[in-house]
């Protein structure tokens, strides 16, 4: 008995041993347990104010984004108004730019749809010195035989375009000297003292015709040496009228472009009237040295065949216009060291094509003309004779037609020549046509300058009637 008591003791010690170890693990687990519960409470109290802050933002966020929605839809009626509106401006400025186009239009018909402005040159310094080392010259013969008494007057004044002319001083043995005078009045005079911008200023509204949707012709006449090339073409210093209506032209060009008002299409033609034969400048020629251009027919009134540039920028028309000075026939006579032998006739037409598909298309043709010569004077021979004659057979026959269309004639003659039958369209119908009558002021060319004063007073008399579907 004694021993199973003692196996009952230990047995009971055993198992009160096991369980106070498995008190102790509960215990620890408990530990543990509460440990994870607090670290539990912690993330969760943590996600709770995340959650909160997260509502508060999400809460924020749709308040900015219904501020937003309303501020856009604000914005969008505003631009909806405001289109509206530019849409309303965009049609007046085109009623106006229309308005402007025919009062304009009947602004030049009311000062003459053809045009005449007479320049003199200032003497050059060569003719200066030559004077001066030539013997038995007199100061008499230094007088410059134009005057202009409206040189300084205002704007508005008639005697504005007044010009006097007076006879060179004659030798009458003692006598008393009879000089004549003459008066004449023209659109516009311009004396020596007038620069390159004075001209364009004058010119500028033609050019502008062109840009609303008319022909328009410009060129220069007189005798050679009386600064015609001077006047159309200029020098880099003093641009003439060609390179100034190109910067104009493609102002234009631009402005309409970068407004988002349509399309220019602008397009070149060089020719050369050269011994009665159309040239096409822009294509070298195959036969002579001095024939520099390819042969062109004439049609209608125009050319046929020739090449037609398209351009997109005034650098591309200055650089043709050099590579055609460079072909077109020059030469020295005894009157001019640089005597044109040949007619340069620059054409340009500029097209428009509007946002709304309208086309309103202008031609601007810019005439050059060989001077005229008295063979006494320039001692021509050989091709140059050949040329002069030319020269001045068809400078006549435009001389024929301007007397035909002063007179009112029924048939007009613009065939007798190849330079008329080109110029048929700006001399007619509602072209807008300037003729720049220019005069040497030497007294020795007194009577070659008479011989263009006389020409252009016939111009000036010259009414054009527009065609009925032409007008405003």
């Amino acid at each position: 008995n004694n021993k199973k008591v003692l196996e009952l003791e230990n047995m009971l010690t055993i198992v009160t041993k096991r369980s106070e170890e498995k008190k102790f693990e509960v215990v620890t687990l408990k530990c543990e347990k509460d440990a994870y519960q607090e670290k539990m409470d912690q993330i969760l109290d943590k996600k709770d104010q995340e959650i909160i802050r997260t509502n508060h933002l999400l809460g924020s966020a749709q308040q900015q984004l219904a501020d937003t929605k309303s501020h856009c839809k604000e914005l969008s009626e505003r631009l909806k108004f405001y289109k509206t509106k530019q849409n309303d401006l965009v049609d007046r400025i085109r009623k106006q730019d229309e308005m402007r186009r025919c009062l304009h239009n009947k602004v030049m018909k009311l000062s003459g749809n053809i045009k005449v402005f007479v320049r003199v040159r200032p003497t050059l310094n060569t003719e200066i010195n030559l004077k001066k080392n030539l013997v038995g010259s007199s100061k008499n013969n230094d007088e410059c035989p134009f005057s202009f008494p409206g040189l300084n007057a205002a704007p508005d004044d008639p005697i504005q375009n007044l010009m006097l002319v007076k006879e060179p001083h004659k030798d009458r043995g003692g006598l008393n000297p009879r000089r004549k005078k003459w008066q004449y009045s023209f659109d516009n005079v311009f004396a020596p003292s007038h620069k390159q911008e004075d001209i364009w200023e004058s010119v500028e509204p033609l050019v502008q015709s062109c840009l609303d949707g008319y022909n328009v012709c410009i060129f220069a006449y007189g005798q050679t040496g009386s600064g015609k090339t001077f006047t159309m073409l200029g020098t880099n210093d003093q641009p003439g009228i060609i390179y100034r209506s190109i910067l104009k032209i493609f102002d234009a060009k631009k402005d309409i472009e970068e407004r988002c008002k349509g399309n220019v299409n602008i397009t070149v033609e060089l020719l050369e009237i050269y011994n009665e034969n159309v040239q096409d400048l822009l294509v070298k020629g195959r036969r002579s040295s001095i024939s520099k251009g390819a042969d062109v027919k004439v049609n209608a009134n125009e050319a046929v065949g020739n090449a037609i540039i398209h351009v997109s920028c005034e650098e591309e028309v200055i650089q043709i216009l050099n590579i055609a000075q460079q072909r077109r026939c020059i030469k020295a006579t005894k009157s001019n060291e640089e005597s044109s032998r040949s007619h340069l006739i620059f054409s340009l037409k500029y097209v428009h094509t509007s946002s709304d598909g309208i086309k309103r298309s202008g031609k601007l043709n810019i005439c050059d003309l060989a001077g005229s010569e008295r063979l006494s004077k320039s001692e021509s021979i050989g091709s140059t004779l050949k040329e002069t004659q030319h020269i001045n057979k068809s400078l006549s026959s435009l001389s024929n037609v301007i007397e035909k269309l002063q007179a009112k004639s029924a048939h007009i003659p613009f065939r007798e020549s190849k330079l008329t039958y080109l110029l048929q369209n700006s001399l007619e119908g509602d072209s807008k046509t300037l003729a720049v009558i220019c005069c040497n002021p030497d007294s020795n060319h007194f009577n070659e300058s008479m011989c263009s004063l006389r020409f252009a007073s016939k111009v000036n008399k010259v009414e054009m009637k527009a065609a009925a579907n032409f007008s405003c």
